[in-house]
């Protein structure tokens, strides 16, 4: 069975990589693909790559472009998608890549967001504890943010053990320019960006109050860098122990953790994740062990952040919701060099 799928706000990286996924899924086509200041225009001349929809259009992003269809996909700007997906049939399947729906805390999504909280969905991160079947039974579903993917597949498993201590947990986050989206800004030019690694929202990241929702951390400081390169994320998540913790207590835990799972990947013990294997797919690459000078844990994930951290989170997500298989349309193997 084949199912009609519309995505809102194609016309960004996030939304060209939904619809980069899509266009090679065997069950999932796509009816509508819609932008803002891009409507109207073709899809190629914002998505050169994407020579599957050769002879289509962005449409306009209003509610009647979008109905009809079996599963709506909103890739859009923070605080759009809550007013947007009210408009829609309270029968749509929809999932958002947005943050609008994430957070349970009303008063979390205020001091981050600034903006009034437009309610909890569930949260769509399938290899937490009983998010699978959740998603699968879930008409909405709120995608994850690129940086909370990282950092809670490399966290959670610690504090879930009784390893990891809550309350001191430190996130050092690198990621591709992508994840800032494709508007002109100054600090994104190849001339500022090439040759240099900076941080930004040092002390106030907006994926906070998500980790610790979805990890149990009851204090989480982060420092997300921007690195010279278009897609990746390279998350080193610290923690102090709980107790004595040996490498082997901290690998162990990450393997119970994943063990069977599809997209994440407990790399051989010293072997270390690199963004440069995880490019173009749904994959998340895990390392653990314990630092031998201060004993703090550390574990470390690479993935994607238009993959596992945005589009291919969306169609793992969308999968689930509609009964298919998982892993649809969806790959763990990167390209080299």
């Amino acid at each position: 069975m084949t199912y009609q799928v519309a995505v809102a706000g194609a016309s960004g990286y996030a939304g060209g990589e939904v619809l980069r996924l899509l266009a090679d899924h065997p069950q999932l086509d796509v009816i509508a693909a819609s932008a803002h200041s891009q409507a109207g225009q073709p899809i190629t001349a914002v998505h050169p790559h994407l020579a599957a929809y050769g002879d289509r259009r962005f449409c306009e992003t209003t509610p009647e472009a979008l109905a009809g269809a079996d599963l709506v996909v909103m890739t859009l700007p923070h605080g759009q998608s809550g007013p947007l997906a009210a408009q829609l049939s309270a029968d749509a399947k929809i999932v958002d890549l947005g943050a609008d729906h994430r957070l349970e805390d009303a008063a979390a999504w205020e001091s981050y967001y600034h903006s009034p909280h437009a309610g909890t969905w569930t949260y769509g991160l399938p290899e937490l504890p009983g998010q699978r079947e959740a998603i699968a039974a879930s008409d909405r579903v709120a995608a994850t943010g690129c940086y909370a993917v990282a950092a809670i597949l490399a966290l959670h498993p610690l504090i879930e053990a009784g390893i990891a201590e809550p309350a001191d947990v430190v996130a050092v986050a690198a990621s591709g320019t992508s994840g800032a989206g494709n508007a002109a800004k100054k600090h994104l030019l190849a001339s500022e960006v090439i040759g240099s690694m900076s941080p930004y929202k040092v002390g106030a990241h907006q994926h906070v109050p998500e980790i610790k929702q979805a990890t149990g951390a009851a204090s989480l400081s982060m420092t997300p860098l921007l690195a010279p390169m278009p897609r990746g994320i390279l998350a080193t998540v610290t923690a102090k122990p709980a107790a004595d913790v040996t490498p082997a207590d901290v690998r162990a835990a990450l393997a119970k953790a994943y063990d069977g799972e599809h997209f994440v990947r407990l790399l051989p013990e010293g072997a270390w994740p690199a963004t440069a294997s995880t490019y173009g797919t749904n994959a998340a690459h895990l390392q653990g062990t314990v630092d031998l000078d201060s004993g703090r844990i550390i574990a470390c994930a690479a993935i994607d952040n238009l993959g596992k951290g945005a589009a291919g989170q969306v169609v793992q997500c969308a999968n689930l919701m509609l009964g298919l298989p998982e892993a649809a349309g969806l790959s763990v193997n990167g390209v080299a060099p």
